[in-house]
């Protein structure tokens, strides 16, 4: 017979392992809201002018990720714009999320395009992987972007929470990001994991985290730890604007204040929006917001 106390070490494992595997699927394949409600959501809360998105003139564009599937954007054109900005939206929400910074560029001479990322909204891909495919995406975005316009004009991205993660690590494999806006980006994901379990469900990182890993790269083919933007942020030279809500739950200010002193080459500037929660900073204060985006893109692009 089986001692009892293999039967319970083996029970003990099988719990951690099925625990592992539910926080794992909770993080690669999140509950998605869809195009139609974003859409709803943006125009109920304020943040989106149905009449102004109507009337602007826009091109619905798909083109094929780097592994295969079909990614959906929203390509916003201004005659004789010779620069251009992309916006990516943050995780289980749609390009729609991404909206209510389209007029700071438009009125600044900017094209815009907005896009979904994979397994979002209208684009392919079975799994959210934090950047680690997404940032090949986007790279693909960015192409389409300057073959598209085909002035050799400026290029950037702005990136909300996942989206800027997204972008930064885009940033650090890709020559053509011009500029980055990284709006309450994370710094790590297995330290913002660690900071989720902790105030979600009040357990250690130990052993759930490194489990749940491991069946994110059986699944995916991405561990967590491959993902730490603060990692990429340390060689990169391109210029960043670091906004964040002082007040974020969600991701912590500390994560952009890491990443803006992890940066020591190029451009830097850190905007920590007072009393704004998780991607409020432009919402909560939108002429300060501009304000800074003002002062960076003159300083590293439309003064160029």
């Amino acid at each position: 017979m089986i001692p009892f106390f293999l039967l319970f070490l083996a029970f003990i494992w099988f719990v951690l392992l099925a625990a592992g595997l539910y926080f794992a699927l909770r993080v690669v394949q999140p509950k998605c809201c869809s195009v139609e409600e974003t859409y709803r959501i943006e125009i109920e809360t304020g943040r989106m002018d149905e009449t102004e998105w109507l009337s602007w003139k826009k091109q619905e564009v798909t083109i094929k990720s780097p592994y295969g599937y079909d990614l959906f954007g929203v390509y916003l054109p201004i005659p004789g714009a010779t620069k251009s900005v992309i916006i990516a939206h943050g995780i289980t929400y749609t390009l729609f999320g991404s909206v209510k910074y389209v007029n700071i560029f438009r009125r600044r001479g900017f094209n815009v395009l907005l896009y979904d990322h994979r397994n979002h909204g209208r684009s392919g891909g079975r799994w959210s992987t934090f950047g680690y495919y997404e940032k090949h995406d986007l790279a693909a975005w960015l192409t389409w972007v300057r073959e598209k316009t085909g002035n050799g004009g400026a290029v950037g991205v702005l990136g909300e929470s996942y989206g800027a993660a997204i972008g930064l690590q885009c940033a650090a494999e890709t020559l053509g990001v011009d500029f980055l806006i990284c709006d309450c980006c994370f710094s790590d994901l297995m330290d913002l994991l660690a900071y989720h379990l902790n105030l979600d469900y009040h357990l250690p990182a130990f052993p759930l985290l490194p489990l749940a890993s491991l069946w994110s790269k059986w699944l995916t083919g991405m561990a967590f730890g491959d993902i730490s933007p603060l990692r990429d942020a340390a060689s990169l030279q391109v210029p960043i604007l670091f906004t964040h809500g002082a007040n974020d739950q969600f991701t912590p200010a500390r994560m952009s204040v890491a990443l803006f002193e992890a940066k020591t080459a190029g451009r830097r500037v850190l905007y920590l929006a007072p009393n704004a929660d998780h991607a409020e900073a432009f919402f909560s204060a939108p002429m300060a917001y501009e304000a800074q985006v003002d002062a960076f893109l003159a300083d590293c692009v439309l003064g160029s």
